[in-house]
């Protein structure tokens, strides 16, 4: 009896098997996953990877169009999606998230010269608006009060130069990201008026038993990352700013 006890502790004493998290991310979301000299980079990407040195699991970046993020995590391609994933009551009842580790905001982008014009969401009525094919940015502008008064268009990438180039009057996109945008390219282009919805985000898994403990398991990391300081600090290394705490 003592020989099992003795087995029994030792095996409990030993490291647990790292495992593999697949991360779904589209690789064209500036500046959460893009892809720059041949190297997928970003927040998201940094993000991942603390998560893993933290769990000490390997992290398995997997790329494709934002559109078949959803279908591959529940086809069981991908264990999880990084890509600025908002949490809504329709996720929340298919997926087990996270705690929400980015809050922000839905933000109005114009061509420069007609954020005065178009001046935030209330100016998209009688209006072509871009979205990104599969993002909550769609609903979010559905369930405005005049929303059969604007013109969506929803494109898998790109809906920046839609707009610089007049075939969208504006585009949609959480704030942060478009202040970026905005910093680093080249295009014409401007915020206009203020955030008009809140977004958290957060990493969601599928509902099963394997899903539901990769989960607990990333989100204790993630806790322990917004303690030790190390979420704030990649946050400031790519914005500036601290965008993973609730204002």
């Amino acid at each position: 009896m003592r020989a099992l006890v003795l087995a029994a502790a030792l095996v409990a004493a030993l490291p647990v098997k790292a495992e593999t998290i697949r991360v779904g991310m589209s690789g064209s979301y500036f500046p959460f996953t893009f892809v720059k000299s041949d190297k997928l980079q970003g927040f998201e990407v940094d993000l991942m990877n603390a998560i893993g040195e933290q769990t000490g699991d390997d992290i398995e970046f997997v790329t494709m169009s934002f559109s078949g993020l959803i279908g591959s995590l529940e086809a069981g391609r991908i264990d999880t999606i990084a890509n600025q994933i908002t949490v809504t009551p329709e996720r929340e009842a298919q997926f087990t998230f996270t705690q929400p580790y980015v809050y922000d905001g839905a933000q109005v982008v114009t061509k420069k010269g007609n954020e005065a014009e178009i001046n935030g969401v209330e100016g998209l009525k009688d209006r072509t608006v871009a979205v990104n094919l599969g993002s909550n940015f769609e609903q979010l502008l559905r369930e405005l009060p005049f929303a059969d008064e604007i013109t969506i268009k929803t494109y898998d990438s790109n809906i920046e130069q839609e707009t610089a180039l007049g075939r969208a009057d504006a585009f949609v996109m959480d704030r942060v990201s478009a202040a970026q945008l905005i910093k680093e390219t080249p295009l014409p282009l401007a915020l206009s008026g203020k955030p008009f919805s809140e977004i958290r985000n957060a990493l969601p898994f599928r509902s099963d038993a394997e899903g539901k403990a990769m989960a607990a398991k990333v989100d204790t990391a993630l806790t322990e990352l917004k303690e030790s300081g190390k979420l704030a600090e990649i946050s400031q290394k790519w914005f500036g700013t601290d965008i993973t705490t609730k204002n």
